[in-house]
């Protein structure tokens, strides 16, 4: 296929081996019309996954990183690197199905105003990651998030406000960083991905500075792509990446919602914060300890 390459796609990896030959597979399997540049960062996984890289998928371009950048510093590289109209940030954990692509870049082509899109997730079983679209958090919808109570199938209302359950389809505030397909010429005025978040929290914060800049992030149901959840990063977080994802929650809301409250609102919400990391590492490493006393020998 020639002609100039419409699609820049970015794929972070470490340490996903196995998932990143899947998810490279289904792009050489289901590309779109037009020509499509595919780029691998990889953070110094050291398990094999360059060797992989370069002798089975030869078109795909490759970076090297000699150490782990984090998701938005290495996605940066990508982006810069590329000159397409069209930059999709992809999770290795997931697989592109049949006419995705072509669908999302349709989307964006017919409706200039969008300067994100992403598709419906599911997970492999199905089932609807539910992380596909979200709304911007408030103290309500957050506390709702993490307690579960927001989570539960006939949740409605402030708490179950996060997950956006009143948009089915269409403007939304925020969608998932597995996929999100983006306009090049709205990040070029907005700014890519804040390198100041190392993992999570990233695309929310990227889909906020749009809509900030008066660009639309657009939820398309009608496209699916599958998320195998945690995939990359595993079904438990480690103390870092625990620590990482708390940051996140931190910077987010020192950057976008601090400025206009007050010193006491501030202090409870950080707080907060705070008492929720401690919780997560407990309940980490007691999880942790569990599971080494439950092998064989130990």
């Amino acid at each position: 296929m020639t002609g100039p390459v419409a699609l820049d796609v970015i794929i972070v990896s470490y340490r996903c081996q196995m998932l990143l030959r899947d998810c490279l597979g289904s792009l050489r399997d289901h590309p779109p019309v037009a020509p499509m540049r595919v780029h691998v960062i990889d953070n110094a996984s050291g398990d094999g996954t360059v060797e992989m890289v370069r002798r089975e998928f030869a078109e795909v371009e490759l970076t090297e990183s000699p150490r782990n950048l984090g998701f938005s510093a290495a996605n940066n590289l990508g982006i810069a690197a590329g000159d397409a109209p069209f930059v999709l940030a992809l999770n290795p954990d997931t697989l592109i199905t049949a006419g995705a692509l072509e669908a999302l870049l349709e989307l964006m082509g017919s409706h200039p105003e969008v300067g994100i899109s992403g598709p419906r997730l599911e997970r492999p079983d199905g089932s609807f990651d539910h992380a596909s679209r979200r709304s911007f958090p408030t103290p309500l919808g957050a506390l709702g998030h993490f307690s579960g109570l927001g989570r539960r199938a006939a949740a409605s209302g402030a708490l179950a406000q996060y997950r956006a359950p009143e948009v089915e389809s269409g403007p939304v505030d925020a969608v998932n960083g597995a996929f999100m397909l983006i306009r090049r010429s709205a990040l070029e005025r907005v700014g890519a991905f804040d390198e100041g978040y190392w993992m999570y929290m990233e695309d929310l914060d990227l889909c906020y500075r749009f809509a900030r800049a008066g660009w639309t992030t657009w939820f398309e149901p009608s496209v699916t792509v599958i998320h195998v959840k945690a995939g990359s990063s595993g079904a438990r977080r480690s103390p870092a990446l625990t620590r990482a994802f708390h940051y996140g929650m931190y910077r987010f809301y020192r950057a976008h919602y601090a400025p206009g409250r007050g010193a006491l609102a501030n202090a409870v919400v950080e707080l907060g914060i705070v008492a929720k990391l401690g919780i997560a590492l407990a309940r980490g490493a007691v999880a942790r300890a569990t599971s080494r006393r439950g092998r064989p020998g130990t």
